[in-house]
């Protein structure tokens, strides 16, 4: 089935709804899923000699704003296409990049990136990126490199962003030791806006419940459905921060939505610098089980407001079950009165159309 055919499926199944800039980046996707399947198998190596590795086909670098569309479009192509291949999303392929060369390093590797990289050409050919973004100097290094590699040994790379290339690590110290390697990007993949004016993920929400109440079987339902409508069937993967050192992690992660239960997020000693990360990292935010706060749980209740903070300021959208309304959420107690602020601004935050884009 061409990704046409597949996309159009889905609008007859009702999963989703016609969007002209989604369908002029079709016949892109189609294109990378055809030049895939005509690629020659990798040759074999003889006693005294490597393989040669194939031509990689042209990838595609799909950007433009939050919810138009991108992961599921690289999900299409992703699911139609039949050679070795894997999907990840960047933030997580990262951990996995810094976590094998680590190992290469105790092996006593110089270049660390070189192994990685040929790990990852034995495994598959097609490596399909969600949410491609770089935010410090260390990985810009290790993605110029790398991704030049794997170029090299003949895999097809296919991402989605939020940046055009040109935008990539932007103001990022030292970055002009990157730009040479966003010229590469550009020449190796097809650039290609999804210049569509509707966010379908707000439209998603539109209409469901931000804020369901009370912590019981009927809300934890409403929120699977929401994530399975935001986040998609497959499900997510746990998405592990680097935070001062330390290691966070929040238990699902998908397509730029994280999910979590309340005493995950704020029954652990976690603090500002650990909000602050995961409100950045993620576009929605879904908690699950927030109880009343009282006396009895004033650590908890102290974290949540911290927690409430970081997100507004960041303006994630947050969906979540809870014991009971904002304003009645925490009645009694040292810390109630000063709780009134962060009521006001989950009343807020629930507003249609509020949150970042």
């Amino acid at each position: 089935m061409s990704i046409e055919e597949a996309y159009r499926a889905r609008i007859a199944q009702g999963a989703l709804t016609p969007d002209p800039a989604q369908e002029a980046v079709l016949p892109a996707l189609d294109r990378v899923a055809r030049d895939l399947a005509r690629q020659p198998e990798p040759q074999r190596g003889g006693w005294f000699r490597k393989p040669k590795p194939p031509e990689p086909v042209q990838g595609l670098y799909l950007w433009g704003g939050v919810g138009r569309g991108k992961s599921m479009l690289m999900d299409l192509l992703h699911d139609e296409v039949e050679v070795p291949k894997a999907r990840w999303h960047f933030h997580a392929f990262m951990q996995r990049v810094h976590a094998d060369m680590n190992k290469a390093r105790a092996r006593g590797v110089d270049d660390a990136i070189a192994p990685v990289a040929e790990d990852l050409a034995g495994e598959l050919r097609f490596l399909a990126f969600d949410e491609m973004q770089i935010t410090d100097i260390t990985d810009a290094m290790i993605v110029g490199r790398l991704f030049e590699k794997l170029f090299e040994l003949g895999v097809t790379i296919v991402t989605t962003s939020n940046r055009v290339p040109d935008d990539l690590y932007k103001d990022g110290l030292n970055r002009q030791l990157f730009t040479p390697f966003i010229d590469k990007l550009k020449a190796r993949m097809e650039v290609l806006e999804l210049a569509s004016p509707t966010d379908h993920r707000q439209g998603r929400l539109k209409g469901s419940e931000s804020w369901i109440m009370p912590n019981d079987s009927s809300a934890r339902a409403k929120l699977d459905a929401i994530w399975e409508g935001l986040a998609g069937n497959a499900g997510g993967e746990p998405l592990v921060l680097q935070v001062s050192g330390r290691e966070v992690t929040i238990p699902e992660f998908r397509n730029g939505i994280a999910r979590a239960g309340f005493h995950e997020l704020c029954g652990r000693p976690l603090g500002a610098a650990d909000y602050l990360a995961l409100a950045e990292q993620v576009k929605i935010l879904m908690i699950d089980g927030i109880p009343r706060l009282s006396r009895s749980n004033f650590n908890e209740a102290k974290r949540f407001v911290t927690l409430v903070d970081a997100l507004y300021e960041a303006r994630t959208r947050l969906v979540a079950s809870a014991a009971a309304a904002p304003a009645y959420l925490y009645v009694e107690g040292e810390g109630s009165f000063e709780f009134e602020r962060t009521a006001s601004r989950l009343e807020e935050m629930q507003a249609e159309g509020w949150g970042r884009s």
